[in-house]
């Protein structure tokens, strides 16, 4: 008889205590069916939870939808690059599928000949990649959760930059530590050679991160290049360091200083040919030293009988006139 009443006591505190969880878990349905004085049968069914909407702000509607048009946007100007060099090949005579950007600037030199001596001046035909400046893509969800580890140190780029430079430092330090266990001496004939190359501007860097960085920053990035540079097995990470290095050019090789002569009076002078100006063609000398005096077909400056004429367009676009 005993043993019957803490049998039944000991249902109905299970009994109890599933209805109380019940009511806790208010997304679950619980049913207690009694089949016999000894037993109860417990059926647990969960609901599905509610499933709350993300409230989206405006301004994150608004971004959003600027990003979308600005990739919208640059697919047209990709597809109309696209057909415009089809075109310009069919015209040229040569296989769209093979036509370098070369072939497009040696193109539209030949089609559209201009005397301007500003390269940007004349008529030239890029790849939307170069010629609208690059925006950072979306950097959070329509959550606002940012998708960019380093989002909060509001120049993720440039600290992921500095984070992977770190980190092919320490791996190239744990291969010279691992040889030098070994006994093992850096290869010669594979040393990376930097000579003729510089790290990237400043203003390089900044378009290639598509971020903004200061001056002390950019010297913490040579800094650290310069120690990823310095190690003995640089070479092993030679795709990576390449992508920050840019050829020096060589002046004296890309520009001939024409070598003066001496006249009659033994003054030295240079005279250039074919100097181009729209329609006019002419040969300029300069005297070292000279008199100030300025000679057009044997007459001075009212050789021009517009004053319009009479001025001179300096390198930087500004106007000096020479009366």
């Amino acid at each position: 008889m005993a043993l019957r009443v803490f049998a039944l006591n000991l249902i109905k505190t299970n009994r109890n205590l599933l209805q109380s969880s019940g009511k806790i878990n208010g997304g679950c349905n619980v049913q207690v069916v009694t089949s016999a004085a000894y037993a109860t049968q417990v059926t647990v069914e969960a609901t599905p939870a509610a499933v709350q909407k993300q409230k989206v702000s405006k301004a994150m509607k608004a971004y959003l939808k600027r990003a979308n048009e600005h990739d919208e946007f640059m697919k047209t100007q990709h597809l109309d690059f696209q057909i415009g060099k089809r075109h310009l090949a069919n015209m040229m005579g040569a296989d769209a599928e093979t036509f370098t950007q070369d072939d497009i600037d040696e193109a539209i030199a030949y089609l559209f000949p201009s005397g301007l001596y500003d390269k940007r001046a004349r008529p030239a035909m890029r790849s939307p990649d170069e010629v609208f400046p690059a925006r950072k893509a979306a950097e959070f969800d329509e959550t606002g959760r940012p998708f960019h580890s380093m989002f909060y140190t509001g120049k993720p780029n440039f600290f992921q930059l500095l984070h992977d430079i770190v980190t092919e430092t320490k791996k190239l330090n744990d291969l010279e530590e691992r040889m030098l266990r070994r006994g093992n001496t850096p290869d010669d004939n594979q040393k990376l050679e930097t000579a003729g190359f510089q790290l990237l501007p400043k203003e390089q860097l900044e378009r290639f991160l598509v971020e903004h960085i200061a001056d002390i920053e950019y010297q913490s990035f040579c800094s650290s290049m310069d120690r990823l540079i310095a190690s003995p097995y640089a070479y092993k990470s030679r795709a990576f360091i390449e992508r920050f290095l840019k050829p020096l050019i060589d002046q004296s090789k890309q520009l001939e200083v024409p070598k003066p002569k001496i006249d009659e009076q033994g003054r030295q002078y240079v005279t250039t040919y074919e100097c181009l100006r729209k329609t006019a063609r002419a040969d300029v000398t300069v005297r070292l030293p000279g008199t100030g005096k300025i000679t057009i077909n044997g007459q001075d400056i009212s050789y021009f009988s517009m004053e319009q004429s009479r001025e001179q367009v300096s390198v930087e676009d500004l106007m000096y006139p020479i009366l």
